[in-house]
């Protein structure tokens, strides 16, 4: 069994500021170990449900050369291969050759979720919104259709309460969902402790993957319209005349393809 764990920071039990999520700050460094910890946790429910090959992304985007980079290597386990990407949603060979299920672990919810813990959409300064199809998605839902557009289902979210509700509307209650905190504002949470939080995601993701059947792999639809709302004028206007784009209002585009790749690569380029 082939396995894909894809992994953000925000999610993270015990993560509350966004100081423990940006690259340089002091309390970033404590933030590496906690997320690393739980990546962990994944990879060992993976390996007690049978996996036999298990990849890791780091999708977090810190800043400077921690982008993509935040897991620490050496407290990494071993039996797992991690992949350090140049731009968010361009490794894709594990999905290529054909990939079971994914595992997605610290996420967080949408933008504008009353209790969303440090929830944001892409871009926390630069994205209000985004739809595929009229579907109003987050991050877990990019990281689903990227997965799906091969046949992969997501099968575990990890992160706090808000989250799981968020993808368990999209994808479905055959989706298994672990809730390490509860945020009652944007850095503001309840916590479970990370130890007892580690042991959750490790069954969760055991749990899931012994029925990874009980996902359909997530696909927007064909032809598929990817529409973002932008913060500023000159967000949307950056993108004006580029093939497959229409900027269709002042702050918004909407990008249009055969598939939801096509349409995703045409204004998300890396």
């Amino acid at each position: 069994m082939r396995v894909f764990i894809i992994s953000d920071m925000e999610g993270v039990s015990g993560i509350v500021k966004w100081e423990q999520v940006t690259g340089g700050e002091r309390l970033y460094e404590e933030g590496r170990v906690l997320y690393t910890e739980e990546i962990n946790a994944a990879v060992r429910g993976a390996k007690r449900a049978g996996a036999t090959e298990i990849v890791v992304m780091d999708c977090h985007g810190a800043g400077k050369g921690w982008t993509f980079n935040s897991l620490i290597p050496e407290r990494l386990d071993p039996d797992c291969e991690w992949v350090v990407q140049h731009s968010w949603t361009e490794y894709t060979e594990i999905l290529e050759q054909g990939c079971d299920a994914a595992l997605c672990v610290a996420m967080h919810a949408m933008a504008g979720t009353a209790d969303g813990g440090l929830c944001h959409t892409v871009s926390g300064t630069q994205w209000y919104n985004l739809w595929f199809n009229g579907t109003l998605v987050g991050e877990t839902g990019i990281n689903a259709a990227l997965c799906g557009h091969w046949g992969c289902p997501i099968v575990l979210v990890t992160g706090d309460e808000a989250v799981c509700r968020e993808t368990k509307e999209l994808l479905g209650d055959g989706l298994t969902t672990v809730a390490v905190k509860r945020s009652f504002g944007r850095q503001s949470a309840r916590n479970i402790h990370p130890v007892k939080a580690r042991k959750m995601i490790e069954d969760g993701a055991m749990a899931a993957l012994a029925n990874f059947n009980a996902v359909k792999p997530y696909d927007p639809g064909k032809p598929c319209e990817i529409t973002v709302e932008f913060a500023t004028t000159e967000n949307a206007a950056s993108y004006r005349y580029r093939p497959g784009i229409e900027v269709v209002e002042p702050r918004k585009i909407v990008s249009t393809g055969p598939d939801w790749l096509t349409a995703w690569r045409q204004f998300y380029a890396f």
